[in-house]
Order: C-alpha cells, then structure tokens, then sequence
C-alpha cells in the first residue's frame, strides 16, 4: 500500500532519477534515511523498475521517428513468437505493443533517414514470414514529449 509520502517520492523520481537521498529529503520533509528506506522498497517491491537516461535522438542523428503497424499472416503463437524476436533483434523498434483492430502490432521506431526507414520497411520487416501487412505513420512532429506517468 503506497502512502501519499511514496506517491510523492514516485514522482520526484520520476522527475530527476539522479536526485539524491539529500535532495529527496529536503523536498519531501524527511530524513535522507528514511528517503533511501522508502527507496529501497519501492524497487523490491517493483513500483520503481529501474533509472535511465532519456536521450535526444536529434543529437544521436536519429532524425526520423515512426509508428509501424504490422498485420500477421497467422494468429498463432509461433507466428507471434518469430515475430517478437524479430523485433528483439532490432535495435530502431524502441516499443512495442500488440492491438485490437486491423492491425497485430504497434511498433515505435527511430531511424537515421528516410531511407533507413524504408530499408527496415521492405528489408527486415515485409520479407518475414508471419508479416502480412505493414502501414507506416511518419511523425512529422511530436507535440507532446514523453513524460512520466500520472503518479497520484
């Protein structure tokens, strides 16, 4: 059971990953231990999965973002299987969900350039086997940034 004090602790983290034990206290009125207690079993018990750190793709030259749905040949767990490893193998596919509708799979994906994006197209997703159809959505601009979720 989280308590409005982990709520808050949630979202501090979720905002600075890097914040310190100190830092954390000063903004939430506790002790930089019980700050580092709180912590710890917030990421035993898996509310807290892990820390990164959130790139520009725009400085890694990765210019063109897209979502990619993708159309199975068969709804069976070996098509999904081979698929998802598929995607596992390739590092532009940053996300990846399955759907209702039309389509199997949603795919987010960063490339370097247009045609990368069409040589991931036409080279490594339509020649697989599972892959019945793939329709591709350019981001022409994000407006809203990825954020973290709503921790209330």
């Amino acid at each position: 059971m989280l308590d409005s004090t982990d709520l808050k602790l949630l979202a501090a983290l979720q905002e600075n990953a890097t914040a310190t034990a100190q830092e954390l206290s000063e903004r939430l009125n506790l002790s930089a231990s019980q700050i580092g207690r709180r912590r710890q079993r917030l990421e035993e018990t898996g509310h807290v999965m892990g820390y990164h750190a959130h790139l520009s793709p725009t400085h890694l030259g990765l210019d063109v973002q897209a979502f990619v749905q993708v159309a199975m040949t068969g709804h069976t767990s070996d098509n999904a299987g081979q698929f998802e490893q598929l995607i596992e193998r390739t590092p532009e596919v940053v996300s990846l969900w399955t759907l209702t509708g039309d389509a199997d799979y949603m795919l987010r994906v960063y490339c370097k350039s247009l045609a990368a994006l069409n040589s991931l197209v036409h080279e490594v997703f339509l020649p697989h086997a599972s892959v019945a159809r793939v329709q591709t959505k350019i981001v022409m601009k994000q407006l809203k940034k990825d954020t973290g979720l709503p921790v209330a």
